[in-house]
């Protein structure tokens, strides 16, 4: 550089040249994540859900390298914890949502979020067939055919338990009824346990529930399983019959489902990172094993925009039964 150019314009070409000096490192965004991750899900505690979730979340931060922190927000069928997720914008936040969400989706006209804008579905995780389940009393039908043959000569006489109006349970037990040609009176219990009760005390004579909730009710001959709704058999109840072979019905196939999701939005590498440590979680022997004692299938890995092409088709498909059974929209 010539002597006689000015200190000033010496002193600001150094400047200019500073940061092709400093550290790359020093520019580099840090690598997701960097800090522990809040795993919502929205129903209580000791729920399937809520078992599923716990079940997978050491090994989602084994493979995350972060901790993943439980958070149980419960209440109007998971819409609090959809909400609190589509609302998130630490980064930093996941959801197992069930097909509780496609259900509310369906039938809330109003939700604090967009279900199909809001929330982005990414993996999923395990799926479990539904039981259509009689009580052991001797005014419970013993089996499909004569349930059926009840419901047509006496629509209504019949009492079904569901753990609410615009449940899972709800929609399920509509499908059946559809399918079979009949009407069953609808009885809604706050929760699992208060629907059980009342099918072993007589006070419903039928009851809807997925498998994996009433295993024990079925070992211990409290309970008679009529059916499930899956399109296959459960492994675990080799000799329940299918509710696609007892009506007639091959199209016929409802699971509960269970996934990871993310807001909206979500940047790609992220989404590959949460999907990568799900596809880990699942290809563990002993966590396999584990699911498949509760009764739940671990779900076979599929791309993201599939996960969510499945869930926006199961939001479709329950409209269409809000449509078909006259159920009233909330």
């Amino acid at each position: 550089m010539p002597r006689s150019m000015p200190v000033a314009r010496r002193a600001a070409l150094g400047l200019l040249a500073l940061p092709a000096l400093l550290p790359a490192r020093g520019l580099a965004q840090p690598r997701w994540p960097d800090r522990p991750i809040r795993f919502l899900q929205g129903f209580g505690a000791g729920g399937t859900t809520d078992i599923v979730a716990r079940l997978i979340a050491p090994s989602l931060a084994a493979h995350l390298g972060q901790p993943v922190v439980m958070e149980n927000r419960p209440g109007a069928g998971g819409t609090l914890a959809a909400e609190g997720l589509a609302r998130a914008r630490d980064g930093h936040t996941m959801m197992l949502i069930n097909n509780g969400y496609a259900v509310s989706a369906a039938l809330y006209r109003r939700l604090p979020y967009d279900p199909l804008a809001d929330v982005e579905p990414v993996a999923m995780v395990a799926s479990v067939g539904l039981v259509l389940l009689a009580g052991g009393g001797a005014e419970a039908p013993r089996d499909m055919a004569e349930l059926v043959r009840r419901a047509k000569a006496s629509p209504g006489a019949l009492n079904l338990a569901t753990v609410g109006v615009g449940s899972t349970q709800h929609f399920v037990a509509e499908a059946i009824q559809a399918a079979a040609g009949i009407r069953l009176t609808h009885v809604p219990y706050r929760g699992t346990p208060a629907a059980l009760v009342a099918l072993r005390n007589g006070e419903v004579e039928l009851v809807v529930e997925p498998a994996s909730s009433v295993l024990g009710q079925i070992r211990g001959g409290e309970a008679r399983p009529l059916a499930i709704t899956s399109r296959d058999r459960s492994p675990l109840l080799p000799d329940v019959p299918t509710v696609a072979e007892l009506l007639g019905a091959p199209d016929f196939d409802i699971q509960t489902w269970y996934a990871i999701a993310l807001p909206a939005g979500t940047p790609p590498d992220v989404v590959a990172r949460v999907t990568e440590a799900a596809e880990r979680t699942l290809a563990d022997p002993a966590l396999r094993a584990r699911l498949g004692e509760l009764g739940l299938a671990p779900r076979a890995t599929i791309p993201p925009d599939a996960v969510k092409a499945a869930v926006h088709a199961e939001i479709t498909r329950w409209a269409g039964v809000i449509q078909r059974t006259g159920m009233e929209r909330q």
